[in-house]
């Protein structure tokens, strides 16, 4: 029985990638096929597809989901939203002294209301009072939500690099940051190669961030998140099957749609839901063939996914091949470019 010790690995602070790199396919890339190890560039990437595969991303869009302001009481309040329910309601989590009690109202940014209704597992429910919709009031006074390891706050390069270059529907309180190393110019060139694009949409959640507290992996549970599969996507990805192309999740998002709306037999099925989907050792995966993935935090829910896709002894060598290489973590640093270990 695997346990949270099993997925822990020393990171030295100085790896922590709190900045972009310079250009976005200016990122490292470590190929792991198995126990064989390449170091190489994002703008290789290319060089490793083959004509018929299909690269599956997710263009969720950031929102402003952080935002601060005082309790009725006096206190002082960081609230970052989970998800906008509708145009008066939204989930989120709040970081105060005290927890806001049930009908405690919030100024938030000094321009607007909102009262507490309910709260369930760490999350509060937030509705909206006086005019507008909480998509406006988080767009016009919310902050662009970093991940925590970051340690600076939002800055006009974050406005764009903190956005993949495709992204086209709100809702994500964090980025799909596998999508970022790609640019214009390389969606191009690999168009020209007849690789082939489709697009998924899941709404990264705050719960993204959420330890695992618990000792047995087994005994946790998933935050839920909203996803949706276009027919086109379903019928893109029939298609490559058919044509002897390689399905390729872009980040562990792309990854957890596609597996949470595959039928038995590895159909994906269009449509729209929500996923709890946990990914651990043992799991068959039924649709993805290769994942292109940052790396992740020691401890955390994606690495025993990762370690569930290429085998848990491999991404130990290559995690720690990364910090010996001095690699850069998480959210804005470098890539990986993983080979499913049933097909190694």
């Amino acid at each position: 029985m695997l346990s949270l010790d099993d997925f822990d690995f020393p990171l030295p602070p100085a790896l922590i990638a709190q900045h972009p790199a310079p250009e976005r396919s200016s990122s490292r890339l470590l190929h792991v096929h198995g126990t064989r190890l390449a170091d190489l560039y994002f703008f290789d990437l290319p060089d490793l597809l083959a004509p018929g595969d299909l690269l599956v991303f997710n263009d969720t869009k950031v929102i402003k989901a952080r935002l601060f302001g005082q309790k009725d009481s006096g206190g002082r309040v960081e609230v970052m939203l989970e998800r906008i329910l509708d145009a008066r309601r939204a989930l989120a989590q709040i970081r105060a002294s005290k927890p806001p009690r049930l009908g405690g109202r919030m100024c938030l940014a000094d321009a607007f209301w909102v009262t507490v209704v309910r709260r369930d597992a760490g999350f509060f429910t937030l509705e909206l009072e006086g005019e507008g919709d909480f998509w406006e009031k988080a767009e016009a006074y919310g902050s662009l939500p970093l991940p925590p390891y970051i340690t600076h706050r939002p800055q006009a390069v974050d406005e764009s690099r903190y956005q993949t270059v495709y992204a086209r529907h709100p809702g994500a309180v964090a980025a799909p940051t596998a999508g970022l190393h790609f640019d214009e110019a390389m969606l191009a060139l690999l168009a020209s190669q007849g690789v082939h694009t489709a697009q998924v949409t899941l709404h990264v959640g705050a719960g993204t961030y959420q330890p695992v507290r618990v000792e047995r992996i087994a005994d946790h549970k998933m935050h839920s998140e909203r996803y949706r599969v276009p027919e086109a996507t379903a019928a893109a990805i029939a298609a490559a099957r058919a044509r002897g192309g390689r399905v390729i999740a872009v980040g562990t998002t792309s990854m957890r749609t596609l597996e949470a709306s595959a039928l038995p037999g590895g159909q994906v099925q269009a449509g729209e839901g929500e996923t709890e989907i946990f990914i651990t050792p043992g799991y068959r995966f039924q649709v993805v063939d290769r994942l292109i993935t940052n790396f992740h935090l020691p401890r955390s829910t994606l690495l025993m996914l990762v370690s569930a896709f290429a085998g848990l002894d491999n991404i130990r060598t290559a995690y720690a091949h990364a910090v010996a290489e001095k690699y850069r973590f998480f959210s804005y640093g470098d890539a990986m470019l993983l080979e499913k270990r049933d097909a190694i």
